[in-house]
This record gives C-alpha cells, sequence and structure tokens, in this order.
C-alpha cells in the first residue's frame, strides 16, 4: 500500500479512503501480504484527472459503480457477430475528455442501457467510433449529451424498423450468401430517403 500511494502521488491515508469508498479493488491476497497492481495504479491516476477537471469524488463513485452494473464488452457486440463499426477503448478519462462536463451518472447509464458502452476488465468499450466521433462533435456545437442519447434511442427504434424491412426483402428475394454484400444498397437508400427528408423539413418555416 505504501508503494502504491507513492507511485500515485497520494497519501497512504487518502489510497485508504479510496478504497473504502469503493473506487479501487482490493488487493490481491497471498498470505498476509496484498498484492497492488498497475491497474490499480491507473485507476488512481484516473481518479486524479478527473478530480482536476472539476468531477467530485462522490460523482466519481457513482461513474464506477455505473460501470461496475453494465454489460460487458462480449454481452453488447456479440463475440463473432459480423460488424461494420469499429469499437473504441477508453479510459474514464479519456471518455471525459471527449464529452467535457457532461459524463454524468445519469447520461453514463442511459449509454450503458443503450449499449453504447461496455466494459472490457478495467477499460470501458464504445460500440462505434462513427457514433462516439459524431456524439462527440453535436456536444462540442452545444447540443446537450442527454438530448443526443435521446435523439439516439429514437434513431435506434427506427434503425430497427428499417433493418427488419430490408433484411426480409433481401431474405426473400436474395441468396443468403449475397445478403453482406447487397447490405450497402440497403443503407444507400436509407441515406437517401434521410437527405431528401432532411431537405423538406429544413424548407418548413
Amino acid at each position: 500500500m505504501d508503494e502504491l500511494a507513492e507511485a500515485a502521488g497520494i497519501t497512504v491515508r487518502t489510497l485508504r479512503f479510496y478504497r473504502e469508498r469503493g473506487l479501487i479493488s482490493p488487493p490481491r491476497r497471498e498470505g498476509r501480504i496484498a498484492w497492488y497492481d498497475d491497474h490499480h495504479l491507473a485507476k488512481l491516476r484516473t481518479i486524479a484527472a478527473l478530480l482536476e477537471r472539476g468531477h467530485t469524488l462522490n460523482g466519481i463513485a457513482d461513474l464506477n459503480t455505473a460501470f461496475e452494473s453494465g454489460k460487458d464488452v462480449s454481452e453488447v457486440l456479440g463475440l463473432g457477430e459480423p460488424t461494420e463499426e469499429e469499437p473504441v477503448r477508453l479510459t474514464p478519462q479519456e471518455l471525459a475528455d471527449y464529452f467535457a462536463g457532461e459524463v454524468t451518472p445519469e447520461n453514463l447509464l442511459t449509454a450503458l442501457d443503450l449499449g453504447y458502452l461496455a466494459t472490457d476488465g478495467d477499460a470501458i468499450v464504445h460500440i462505434s467510433r462513427r457514433l462516439l466521433d459524431v456524439s462527440a462533435a453535436l456536444v462540442k456545437e452545444g447540443i446537450p449529451l442527454a438530448a443526443v442519447l435521446e435523439a439516439g434511442r429514437a434513431v435506434r427504434e427506427h434503425a430497427e424498423a428499417l433493418a427488419g424491412l430490408f433484411t426480409e426483402l433481401l431474405r426473400e428475394h436474395a441468396e443468403e450468401k449475397d445478403i453482406q454484400r447487397l447490405r450497402p444498397l440497403a443503407k444507400s437508400v436509407v441515406e437517401a430517403e434521410l437527405s431528401m427528408a432532411m431537405d423538406r423539413r429544413l424548407r418548413e418555416p
């Protein structure tokens, strides 16, 4: 514990306090010896970085609880399932940097519920780099993250319906082996229709 506290630049008393709050996991024990490792040091450095960015210990504890109650990456992504999206591994500090001031326990729980975020050991995984980058860009333009997430929930419902429509169409009229090859055609139809719908909406007073 002394060595870990020194490496993290904190006092042993502070380290004990963090342990009591559940901010770091217990050490691995061998008899009377308690072993801390790089994961504990990384968590302490993340806590320090979040505190520097204005997060409170209560808020950090809530974030920690939110992640621990979330699904792991295999549940969200589905091992072996095909995907065109690129998952992104993040530390809590990096996630906070993407959405400065907006990474609240409420927003995290919404993101976990939607399946945008998952856990992989001590790391956080966002299921899609494209969604992560677009969400961050919208927040930087002044749109609250909570509103972005609720819009994402609504889009998810419509996207599921569209995916069902095109999957049934292709399975009815194409060979199963050709469905992945024809998938981009379905996406092009959706993109074109969305573009024209945006044109119509933007022309409205």
